[in-house]
């Protein structure tokens, strides 16, 4: 892994909304942070309050509207409800392609990665994910595992919370590598 010099340069975009799922969120936010890297969470508006579906709050960095994925080394996209919602915003998608494309992490846990479905960038790419949206992923052209996490070049993704310390560590890896 990095030394913290070079981990404290690192800046990671995370979204968020209503009924994200809280620890999806929370638990690799902080791991890294923990790590010295820096999180940026955006949300619909800039210093607005989301529930998470357990009733922990986040507020908001900063508006999705206003960010590039240039700015960031890679994206985090937390299940819940959330995504459903979100990727709907023609500027989310945007945001998950151009991450794609320029070879940054994206990764996507549980239901986040309906994002990534809507955003056309998981065609071909091995990944796994809630097994409530195991048919849209394949539908979308993904290769399913069914394993806690996996690493596919630039992508990470894991099924549900109880995955969240490979997930981490996947995320960690990805970003390290760089």
């Amino acid at each position: 892994m990095r030394d913290n010099r070079v981990l404290s340069k690192i800046r990671v975009l995370c979204f968020v909304g209503d009924a994200y799922e809280d620890l999806e969120l929370w638990y690799p936010k902080l791991r890294i942070e923990e790590a010295n890297g820096h999180v940026t969470v955006a949300g619909g508006r800039q210093g607005h309050e989301y529930a998470g579906k357990h009733g922990y709050p986040c507020v908001s960095d900063a508006a999705i509207s206003d960010m590039e994925a240039e700015d960031f080394h890679g994206i985090l996209i937390p299940g819940g409800w959330m995504p459903d919602g979100l990727r709907r915003d023609p500027k989310v998608l945007q945001l998950v392609r151009d991450f794609a494309s320029h070879g940054k992490l994206v990764a996507a846990i549980c239901h986040g990665g309906w994002i990534p479905i809507s955003a056309g960038v998981y065609h071909g790419v091995r990944v796994t994910g809630s097994p409530g949206i195991k048919d849209d992923l394949i539908n979308a052209g993904a290769i399913w595992e069914d394993t806690s996490v996996v690493v596919d070049r630039h992508f990470v993704s894991s099924r549900r919370p109880s995955d969240l310390p490979a997930f981490a560590s996947g995320i960690l890896s990805v970003l390290s590598s760089d």
